[in-house]
């Protein structure tokens, strides 16, 4: 197999349906292609064709391209992650891996248009997160949920407002953005710095009001990235947790029990927003992207300190800050059955409180199908 034939074949996949988001390679199936979350097998001129072993090794030799660093990568940890083009139609974020044996490969499609806040649908409060000068913020969902996808419509904004030095740290590079009022300095692991907390020490030289940090794996780089928020510049990182507790614990996990009191010092401080995301399936086919939103106040900031308790809980907490925008997921998902977006089964599957979810769904198909009350026109007969 040649780049061509590469080439060729992932034209081919993307020419395949809409709402395409991954291509996987994986032996004893066909070409594989994610459409709204659900996978679709390519068509083949042999149906019973499929993969072979050695397909998918030369496909991956392809994008492993002679790279020592990613040949190491798979090799001592199984699996590596890289970038491919195609040239002048789409970029792919690529992860190679073995299983059972065997190469596996999946390629994730970019977007080549630098999204914005208001082609997301994203809530009005995200205009207010690019105004902060300092502090930190979490990006929070699970893989393939659109968090990068959302820090770079946050991003953005910035390009589009203000005129500042933007640094990100990228696994890889996902969105190029354009010369706006900003001026970015794009890094990709790998490429540009070898691991993030290395990457992220030398951003802390390189002048920036703003940095992105593609993911936080590990106690040194939460370390410097609480830093970085503590002096002067606007942190944004993303966390593998579904909603603003589990994101605290992850972060307060990261170190040791003797630390605790410090670190919740320490995001008491500078944390600024936790915003929470999962896409589901739409009435009409598709998906829709819901969001959890917690902020600073009193608050939030008390609970950081203490911990959540029956009195206080970071659920309560954005519940009753609906008035500042904030909102939890189960209050995005009854309004998206609201406005008919969803079925309440994709409501029950998601939300986080089932029972109160029940109930709220009763009370709203009540309101949406009212009972007829008018008089049927019948008469008892006299006694």
């Amino acid at each position: 197999m040649t780049h061509d034939d590469l080439q060729s074949l992932l034209s081919v996949m993307l020419q395949s349906g809409e709402g395409l988001s991954d291509c996987l390679f994986l032996p004893g199936k066909p070409p594989l292609v994610e459409q709204h979350g659900r996978l679709q097998e390519l068509p083949m001129e042999q149906p019973e064709a499929v993969l072979q072993p050695a397909h998918v090794e030369a496909i991956a030799n392809l994008l492993l391209d002679g790279n020592e660093r990613l040949q190491a990568d798979l090799r001592n940890l199984g699996s590596c992650d890289t970038s491919y083009a195609l040239t002048g139609v789409a970029r792919f974020r690529t992860n190679i891996f073995r299983q059972n044996g065997r190469m596996g490969i999946v390629m994730r499609k970019l977007q080549s248009q630098v999204p914005t806040i208001e082609s997301l649908g994203l809530p009005p409060i995200f205009q207010q997160m690019v105004t902060e000068k300092n502090g930190i913020i979490f990006v929070t969902g699970s893989t393939g949920s659109g968090k990068t996808t959302t820090q770079a419509a946050l991003l953005n904004e910035i390009n589009q407002t203000a005129e500042v030095h933007v640094v990100t740290l990228e696994d890889p590079i996902e969105f190029l953005h354009p010369l706006g009022k900003a001026a970015f300095s794009q890094r990709e692991l790998g490429k540009d710095f070898p691991d993030f907390a290395t990457g992220l020490r030398a951003a802390l030289r390189q002048a920036p009001k703003v940095i992105l940090i593609g993911e936080v794996r590990d106690r040194e780089t939460m370390e410097i990235a609480l830093t970085a928020s503590e002096t002067g510049h606007l942190v944004f990182c993303t966390l593998h947790t579904i909603n603003a507790g589990q994101s605290v614990n992850r972060i307060l996990g990261l170190f040791t029990t003797d630390e605790e009191k410090q670190i919740r010092e320490r995001l008491a401080d500078t944390l600024r927003y936790i915003v929470s995301q999962r896409l589901v399936n739409k009435r009409d086919g598709g998906r829709l992207l819901v969001t959890e939103i917690m902020g600073s106040s009193l608050r939030t900031r008390e609970t950081l300190l203490y911990g959540e308790s029956d009195a206080r809980t970071f659920q309560e907490i954005i519940e009753a800050g609906i008035t500042m925008g904030w909102h939890s997921f189960d209050q995005s998902l009854m309004q998206a059955f609201e406005q008919d977006l969803i079925s309440d089964e994709t409501a029950l599957l998601f939300c986080t409180h089932k029972n109160k979810m029940r109930r709220d769904l009763e009370m709203a198909k009540k309101l949406r199908d009212p009972i007829d009350d008018e008089p049927s026109g019948l008469r008892m007969a006299a006694l």
